[in-house]
Parts: C-alpha cells; sequence; structure tokens
C-alpha cells in the first residue's frame, strides 16, 4: 500500500486516465495498480492510497549484466518521451524504479510521474546519466563494470568521476562529449547551484519540444550501445565440461524430481550457468532465481530468456562469496540477498567446489550458510579425482585443500541436514538432496 497526498492524488488521476498507462500496463511494462477505498477514520491525512501487484523479487542495478541495465534505461526513456506528450514526466529517472517479472522490465514506481510544468527542463536527467547512462558508457567503450561503481554508490557515477575514466580519444566518441565533458563543466560552473542553472533554462523557455528532443537523442545512444562481450571461462560451460550425455540427462532428471516433489515457491540456482537447471526448476516452482558470478554467462541467459519471454527466472549477477550488502541509510535502503525472500529449494550443482577451492571458504562455513536458509538443497559434491576439480587444485599449493574429500563433506553435512537421497552421476560426482535437521 502507497499514501497519497492531495497533489499526488491528483497526479495518480492524471496518469491513470492516459494513454500511457493504458499502453504500458497492458503489456506488463508498468506495475499494476489500484486506488483503494480507504474509510475516512483510517485515512490519517491522506488523500488516497495505491495498492500495487508484488513483484516476486527485487534485485538492484548493481545485480544486473550490461543488456538488463540497457533494457531498464529504454523503458524509462520510453516512459519519459511517451508521457511528455500527454502532459506527464517523471521526476526521478533512477534504476531503483524498475523491478523484473523474469526477464521482463517493470517500472514499479507510479508516485514518480507528475504533471508536467511548461518551460522546466527533465529534473531527472542528471540521475539518468549518473545511474543509467555512464554506466552504460564506460562499460561499452572502455570494458569497465559498473556493477562495482553502482554497489559503490547508491547515488551513482558523478560526472566528474566519468570524465577521468574517459581517454582523451574517447571524448569523440558518440554521447561522451554532450552528455559528460559538458556535464562536467556545467557542474564546475555552478557548484551546488543547481537552482540557478535550472532558472536560466526556465527563463531561455525551455519547452516541451527541447525535453522530447534531448530524450529522443538519448534513446537513439544508449539503443546504440553494445557490450564488449567478450568470452569468459564459464560462457561456453555446456559444451566445454567434462558431463556425459548419460550424466547430463540424469542430474536433470533428479532436478525435475525434486523440484515436482517440492512444489517451491521460490528457488535459488546458485552457479546456475546457461539456466539448463533453472529451467527444469521453473516448470514446478512458482519463481526461480538465477544466480552467478559471471557476466557473460547471466548476460547470455538474460538475452535468451527475453527472447523466449521467460516471465518466472530472474537472472542476477552475484558473487555469493562477495554478496550484495545491506546499503543506504542505516543499511535498510537496500537490502541483503537473503532479506529479499528465503528459497524453499536451494540447487548447488557444479558449486561448492569453485567456493571451497577457488574462494578458499571452509566446507562447514558454507554448509553452515546454506543450513541457515532453512530449506531444501540439492547439492552436487565432486571429488578431487574429478577433472574439473583436479583443474582448479593445479593453481593451488600443494596439500592446500587435503580436507577437500567425500567423508568430510558427508559428515558435515549429516550434522545439519538430513541426507534424502543421494544420486551418483559418476565415480567422482554425487548429489545429495538435503533437509535442514530441526
Amino acid at each position: 500500500m502507497r499514501s497519497l497526498s492531495k497533489e499526488g492524488l491528483d497526479d495518480w488521476q492524471a496518469l491513470a486516465s492516459s494513454g500511457l498507462y493504458r499502453r504500458f500496463s497492458s503489456t506488463g511494462q508498468l506495475v499494476a495498480t489500484d486506488l483503494v477505498e480507504v474509510d475516512d477514520s483510517t485515512r490519517n491525512g491522506c488523500s488516497g492510497f495505491l495498492r500495487h501487484e508484488r513483484i516476486p523479487f527485487i534485485s538492484y542495478a548493481y545485480e544486473w549484466t550490461f543488456s538488463m541495465l540497457k533494457d531498464a534505461a529504454l523503458l524509462e526513456l520510453d516512459l519519459v518521451f511517451t508521457g511528455l506528450d500527454e502532459g506527464l514526466i517523471l521526476k526521478d529517472a533512477t534504476p531503483y524504479n524498475v523491478q523484473w517479472r523474469g526477464a521482463q522490465p517493470v517500472f514499479i514506481d507510479v508516485g514518480s510521474f507528475e504533471r508536467l510544468r511548461p518551460g522546466e527542463p527533465w529534473a531527472g536527467y542528471r540521475q539518468f546519466c549518473m545511474l543509467f547512462l555512464y554506466p552504460l558508457l564506460l562499460h561499452a567503450y572502455r570494458g569497465i563494470p559498473f556493477q562495482p561503481l553502482l554497489r559503490g554508490s547508491l547515488e551513482g557515477i558523478e560526472p566528474h568521476v566519468c570524465r577521468r575514466l574517459f581517454s582523451a580519444r574517447d571524448l569523440l566518441r558518440r554521447g561522451v562529449l554532450s552528455h559528460v565533458l559538458l556535464h562536467e563543466r556545467l557542474e564546475r560552473r555552478y557548484g551546488n547551484r543547481g537552482g540557478a542553472l535550472r532558472r536560466e533554462l526556465e527563463d531561455a523557455g525551455f519547452g516541451v519540444e527541447l525535453v522530447k528532443a534531448n530524450v529522443s537523442r538519448l534513446q537513439k545512444l544508449v539503443s546504440r550501445l553494445e557490450s564488449p562481450h567478450s568470452k569468459s571461462a564459464w560462457s561456453g560451460y555446456r559444451s566445454c565440461n567434462t558431463y556425459s550425455d548419460r550424466e547430463a540427462e540424469h542430474k536433470a532428471e533428479t532436478v525435475r524430481m525434486v523440484a515436482r516433489a517440492l512444489n517451491p515457491a521460490l528457488v535459488w540456482d546458485l552457479g546456475c550457468n546457461d539456466g539448463a537447471h533453472s529451467r527444469i526448476a521453473a516448470e514446478y516452482a512458482g519463481y526461480t532465481v538465477a544466480i552467478d558470478s559471471d557476466a557473460s554467462t547471466i548476460d547470455d541467459l538474460y538475452r535468451s530468456l527475453t527472447a523466449e519471454n521467460e516471465h518466472s527466472i530472474l537472472p542476477l549477477m552475484v558473487d555469493v562469496a562477495d554478496p550484495s550488502p545491506a546499503l543506504g541509510w542505516r543499511g535498510l535502503e537496500r537490502k541483503t540477498l537473503t532479506e529479499r525472500g528465503r528459497p524453499e529449494l536451494v540447487l548447488c550443482l557444479a558449486f561448492v567446489h569453485h567456493l571451497a577451492i577457488t574462494r578458499n571458504i571452509p566446507m562447514r562455513s558454507l554448509l553452515e550458510w546454506l543450513r541457515s536458509l532453512d530449506c531444501s538443497v540439492l547439492i552436487e559434491f565432486p571429488t578431487q579425482e574429478d577433472p574439473m576439480v583436479r583443474n582448479l587444485l593445479d593453481a593451488k599449493r600443494a596439500g592446500m585443500h587435503d580436507d577437500y574429500n567425500r567423508d568430510s563433506f558427508e559428515q558435515i553435512l549429516s550434522e545439519l541436514f538430513t541426507i534424502e537421497r543421494t544420486v551418483p552421476l559418476s565415480t567422482s560426482r554425487t548429489i545429495y538432496h538435503a533437509q535442514p535437521r530441526q
């Protein structure tokens, strides 16, 4: 529920009666919203209340890939451009106003729409640059991952910071001169006197056609940006792993059997790779979050899910060994992964050996974390004889991971979980279905 002031109610009614609202709500790109009748005794000075549809799982821009941020940016620009013809504009332009229904971006902040005031510039332009455009430009032109930058500042990338990340040659590339360098010089000139700049623009007659022209240029710029999509070690995982066809089929059938038996409301697929097992789980789950730390892998998965019009699988780029923390004022504005929704089933297939060996996380600590989720888990354990594990161990000092073995794993797992089923895939790989001990 969202409460509205008198002005907010007027803005909502203008939006609800617009063609923009009908168009974007019918496609699912604008969150479904109803005006709720409330008894006068419970209004508490508010003029109205809105009820929104529930988004299955909240995510943040620093967990998205390039293609996800780009599509979210284009959605917001489309909303701004369309709204201008109907006397509406977005006062904010932040990716935190966009969530996902699977691979479909959904704008969730209907309260960000307000009636257009003649002569005023688009107030959200600076925010759009800092949180959308600059991250996309840096990734497309310089190959700089934007996720750590957005995670490091909820306000985004300041113009002067962005400028210093571009070379002199980059200034000639599309969008950098007009949206980065010019923006930086204006900020240097006006400093904290943004109101003075705004008044100058209003006095100059900054009409709706100028706003539309700027938004149109941004649409063309963003739509042309491409990721320097290099192949990672995991982006071709399906074609280069060491599973036989029989092992892969047995593994898939095990996922299907467990998911079908549980019918979980929420599934996490940790180390999802190409999402093959996420897709199987999604056949029986209410919603599935496919998680991997590899940007190329998740971007490939997102684009394939988009092409399939998939609304029940959300791909996220999250490093489980260094997950998104609570951020913002008192750590309450952005929640941790586990605070946003507890899964009923977690898939850990071809996953635990990477954390235990590559990231040096003790197996007990890893399994204790899984136990803290208080849900059913499906864990694959490959032994030191497995080719993929041997590759990881070759990069480590001899004897460093001697405690990585099946007996130790099973002992810790059985202390924390009840092992419901053991499924051998080969002599070096076993899947365990386990329930947390109470």
